[in-house]
């Protein structure tokens, strides 16, 4: 097992020598402007939706941030009481994509009545979300899903008539074609073993640790992501390889421990744990072997990163591992030495942790429903009004029709009888079939 662990890693490595990535797609929107661009905290420029042409339904109101000390970026917001559309064309089909939305609450009470749902080419990205005034702000939740077709549609769907739903900013970036790959190690308390198929799926990041290190801010990441330190390139930001947490024998006796992180995690999904190598620890090559756990289970036995990386220090790779979490609701992490560990060195290093929600059978990262069941729903729930009206009116008619014809019985002095049932209670019965759903 040993062999064929290094073989999968070896097709994972990432060389710090590849060119920069220039995303084929790249839309930076501000919802709610009318100005050309807005800047956020990191300076880079978002274009007005009003002008941008990528806003499909004109029927939304424009709400501004009553906070002035916030950036350009999130003094304006778009605000609707029914489904509304941003499309993006995309000139790299076939590829994943990073969706980010961006939320910051107003002080309004009004905008505590936002609830929604957030759909993207048949994703449910997020499912009944409410934005809540927190300390953490902007609230900005980050997706990489497939796009197989020459648009992303990105739908906001108010909860009923009753909520509307609201966004500050939208990004859209093509991903490079190595930062999601198809093969991954499944672990649990009975296997491990590889998987395929990742590359149909979609991810949420739910945690994002720079070990060792400062947080790194989207300034200093080629997909201008946010790696927080664990005290609390384009697959990982030189400034994440260039820190990590190590345990190392002070003395000819090694180590009995290891270092764990613990992540809380929604529980009923399948994530995938992105782990970040690169050995700036050594003074030589040979000397660093290890153990990887996940969940307490053993993802990797006497992990050689010079075997892995040619006999390179200081050069960059992550392994993939996924699993399922059923009960708990917390994922761990662990590294510490092996059998194979050497006393005076380093006994195991670790420089970065990504914590991805994968998708579930429905394309839902929100619960077990699909996109087909919330448009369907904001479409009955919203037919409770119209429906009464049509047959209130079905009912006119009919009465109207009714009226007519007995006109001309009587007009052309032909004997007429009475409806053997009365032609009201038809028609009400009728019109209630129809606003119950069983016409």
């Amino acid at each position: 097992m040993k062999f064929f662990l290094k073989i999968t890693f070896s097709l994972y490595s990432y060389l710090s020598l590849v060119s920069a990535f220039s995303p084929p797609d790249q839309y930076l929107i501000n919802c709610g402007s009318g100005d050309p661009a807005a800047t956020d905290p990191y300076r880079r420029v978002f274009n007005g939706d009003s002008e941008s042409g990528h806003l499909v339904s004109t029927r939304a109101s424009r709400v501004f941030n009553a906070n002035p000390s916030s950036c350009g970026l999130y003094r304006t917001a778009r605000a609707f009481n029914r489904p509304l559309h941003y499309v993006f064309p995309i000139k790299d089909p076939g590829t994943h994509h990073l969706v980010r939305l961006h939320f910051y609450p107003f002080n309004s009470s009004y905008y505590s009545e936002a609830q929604f749902h957030v759909l993207a080419n048949g994703f449910l990205l997020l499912h009944n979300f409410r934005i809540t005034e927190s300390e953490n702000l902007p609230v900005i939740k980050e997706f990489v899903i497939p796009v197989d077709s020459e648009k992303l549609k990105i739908t906001f769907v108010p909860l009923d008539k009753s909520k509307f739903a609201v966004v500050n900013a939208i990004e859209v970036i093509s991903a490079s074609r190595d930062l999601v790959a198809d093969l991954a190690q499944y672990v649990d308390f009975e296997k491990n073993e590889q998987i395929s198929g990742l590359l149909k799926n979609g991810f949420e990041t739910v945690h994002r640790v720079n070990v060792g290190g400062f947080k790194v801010t989207p300034f200093n990441d080629s997909l201008w992501r946010t790696w927080v330190p664990d005290d609390s390139r384009e697959v990982g930001p030189d400034n994440v390889y260039n820190t990590a947490r190590v345990i190392r024998s002070s003395n000819g006796t090694i180590p009995d421990t290891n270092i764990t992180w613990v992540f809380e995690v929604e529980k009923g999904y399948s994530y995938m744990i992105r782990m970040h190598f690169c050995d700036i620890a050594s003074v030589a090559t040979g000397m660093l072997y290890f153990n990887v756990y996940v969940n307490d289970n053993l993802a990797y036995e006497n992990l050689d990163l010079s075997y892995i990386t040619n006999r390179l220090l200081a050069s960059p790779f992550y392994a993939d591992f996924v699993v399922d979490e059923e009960n708990l609701g917390v994922l761990t992490v662990s590294v510490g030495p092996s059998n194979m560990s050497l006393p005076r060195t380093v006994d195991a290093i670790l420089n970065g942790i990504e914590v991805l929600k994968i998708n579930n059978s429905m394309g839902s990262f929100d619960g077990e429903v699909c996109t087909e069941f919330v448009l369907r729903s904001w479409r009955r729930g919203n037919a409770g009004v119209l429906v009464p009206l049509v047959a209130v009116i079905f009912l006119l008619l009919i009465v109207s029709l009714f009226m007519q014809r007995r006109r001309n019985w009587f007009g052309d002095s032909v004997a007429w009888s009475r409806l053997p049932v009365d032609v009201s209670d038809v028609n009400l019965k009728y019109g209630n079939q129809l606003s119950s759903g069983k016409a």
